[in-house]
């Protein structure tokens, strides 16, 4: 005999798993410190990249000026304003991507429990016939 109660439930755990379950299921495996460590070096490592890109843009945007004053410039100071700015971006950045990913991963978690609460009432359903 068909219980509808149990087709729903059956029909959205299974829409769940197609779907955002795949995504959950991989950061689920992960510890919570795990999961954001990663994320911020993976974040640490592109933002460096992106940094590195668009200074190199900046200055090849109007390169002859830039070598023009390249005499001019005092090294060291505009090296330690480069440095200054990029520890200021990768900080902004790397926080960021703490709390992005803190909310990711609680979202998950917390949609993994309802699943695997719904695993549950589903096997008592199965359970309850037998």
């Amino acid at each position: 005999m068909l219980n509808e109660e149990r087709i729903v439930l059956m029909t959205h755990m299974a829409s769940y798993e197609n779907g955002e379950g795949k995504k959950n299921v991989k950061i689920g495996n992960y510890f919570r410190s795990d999961y954001i460590a990663v994320q911020v070096l993976k974040s640490v490592v592109c933002g460096t990249i992106a940094y590195a890109v668009v200074f190199a843009l900046y200055i090849f945007c109007d390169f002859e000026t830039f070598m023009q004053d390249l005499y001019k410039v005092d090294l060291l100071a505009f090296a330690k304003n480069i440095l200054i700015y990029y520890g200021i971006f990768m900080a902004v950045y790397a926080v960021l991507t703490y709390a992005v990913c803190t909310y990711r991963y609680a979202k998950a978690k917390k949609n993994l429990k309802n699943y695997y609460h719904n695993l549950k009432k589903l096997n008592s359903f199965y359970n309850e016939q037998k």
